[in-house]
């Protein structure tokens, strides 16, 4: 087996363990679900909850419902099947059995200052890691836009202060990346379209006003000691690339190395280089093949 597919396995493996070694059921929610969820059957009942159904792929599905006057998301999964499994670790991927590494990623996010979705439930039955079920509920997030579509039109802003909300962006996103990194954490679908903004009259937005960025999707999200080289250079290459489309100067990517390593640039690119030559590598090799044509920024 390749090199890719021993990791894959040992972290599959440290995965199943965590359940294997504990009970066949969990489930866990908060007091406003259980007021108004059925007393039997309540794992089935959210499982098969109707709704609005924002993705539906293979063994998972992520549905927008409404319940007791409140609004949420459930992320559920359902036995992948030992084809699937073994075809992951083939590949030197780590397969997804379960809606477990998205709470721990929450939780341990969370931990380093880092805003995500509420968990408000989560459940596991099974043992048998082809045929986990599994869910994790979370609060919806209401009035939110991503930055993917936020920075398409920058909702109108203009000049000076189109600038000044870039300018409290970057510092925010670099601030997001490097806490993740630092906790031994990378994403894998690191995109402008995961990090959500509340929405507002952004012609009154004062420099003073604070931004607040909720990072969604974690579903893939690996855990650590250190987070390698290589995912670090594909994070901060998928960003680049999903933000090469935004206005972005030479200076905001100078100001995004500054603030992900909080210390002055030259001083970064003076002994990091080599790295940050990777990261802008990957993200033009993505950019080119996905909008046949070159990026709109040189570096």
């Amino acid at each position: 087996m390749r090199e890719t597919g021993v990791r894959a396995l040992s972290r599959f493996t440290f995965h199943v363990s965590r359940f294997s070694c504990s009970t066949s059921r969990v489930l866990e929610l908060s007091e406003h679900l259980r007021a108004h969820l059925p007393k039997e059957n309540t794992f089935d009942w959210l499982m098969n909850v109707e709704g609005k159904v924002h993705r539906a792929v293979k063994n998972r599905r992520t549905v927008e419902f409404e319940l007791g006057g409140r609004r949420y998301f459930i992320k559920a999964h359902r036995g992948a099947g030992w084809r699937e499994v073994l075809k992951n670790v083939s590949y030197g991927r780590a397969p997804i059995i379960s809606a477990e590494p998205e709470w721990s990623a929450i939780a341990a996010l969370n931990r380093v200052g880092v805003m995500t979705p509420v968990v408000v439930g989560k459940g596991v039955r099974g043992q048998a890691p082809s045929r986990l079920e599994s869910f994790v509920v979370m609060e919806a997030l209401d009035d939110m836009i991503s930055l993917e579509n936020f920075t398409r039109d920058w909702r109108g802003l203009v000049g000076d202060k189109r600038a000044e909300v870039k300018r409290s962006l970057l510092n925010r996103i670099s601030e997001i990346a490097r806490r993740m990194h630092a906790a031994g954490m990378n994403h894998r679908d690191f995109y402008l379209c995961h990090f959500l903004v509340h929405d507002r009259d952004w012609s009154k937005w004062d420099a003073d006003d604070e931004l607040q960025l909720v990072l969604i999707d974690l579903h893939r999200v690996q855990i650590r000691d250190r987070v390698p080289e290589r995912w670090l250079v594909k994070d901060l290459g998928g960003l680049l690339f999903s933000a090469l489309d935004a206005g972005l100067t030479r200076r905001d990517l100078l100001r995004f190395i500054e603030g992900y390593r909080a210390q002055p640039w030259r001083e970064v690119l003076a002994r990091e280089d080599a790295f940050w030559s990777k990261v802008w590598n990957n993200a033009t090799r993505l950019y080119r093949p996905f909008h046949h044509r070159e990026p709109p920024l040189k570096f």
